[in-house]
């Protein structure tokens, strides 16, 4: 199975998805970001496809084409978002459907979006976590492949939290992507 991994940042998943030697074929990135000197490091093509526009005129699908064309000339089987800072639009969902995973600071369907650390926050929950899902066409929604959990603590704020979420969130995303390498099969049913 060949991977494709969609990151912005600062490249920590894409870093543990690397050294776990998971058969990743080019990295994409929408933004110059440490994630292009990652896969440098360790020897994988890396694609920018920037993103120009951020505002209300932004071509959602237009840019999405231009992601696809970069998944579909490198033959991939499975797209990994890995802290993607640009939604994707309807393109990618039908050239990949069921085959998107991505990863969410949360334990879905609670605190979905952006702001999912500081929205559990804000609810007082004892127990968050993360997600690892199917991604589709409608955002932090899809098959739940796995999740994990961690414990609120008191004097948590947002950044402590989120970086405790992160360490787990980096092992079970690699466990899942391995899972599914070894099982296509645990897609099947996610493709709607």
């Amino acid at each position: 199975m060949r991977l494709a991994v969609l990151a912005s940042g600062s490249g920590t998943l894409l870093d543990a998805i690397l050294t776990a030697r998971l058969p990743v074929e080019v990295v994409v990135v929408d933004r110059p970001c440490r994630a292009q000197e990652i896969a440098a490091a360790h020897g994988v093509d890396c694609v920018l496809v920037e993103r120009h526009d951020f505002g209300a005129t932004f071509d959602r699908d237009g840019y999405t084409k231009l992601v696809v064309d970069v998944l579909e000339s490198n033959a991939v089987d499975l797209v990994v978002m890995a802290g993607f800072g640009t939604v994707l639009g309807a393109p990618a969902f039908g050239a990949f459907a069921g085959r998107i995973i991505n990863t969410h600071p949360a334990l879905l369907p609670a605190f979905k979006g952006w702001h999912a650390v500081r929205d559990a926050l804000a609810a007082g929950v004892k127990v968050t976590g993360c997600t690892v899902h199917v991604a589709t066409i409608e955002v932090d929604d899809g098959p739940i492949l796995a999740q994990g959990t961690v414990e609120v603590l008191p004097d948590d704020d947002e950044a402590t939290l989120h970086e405790r979420i992160k360490e787990v969130e980096r092992r079970l995303y690699v466990e899942t992507i391995r899972d599914v390498v070894a099982d296509p099969a645990l897609l099947e049913g996610s493709r709607r």
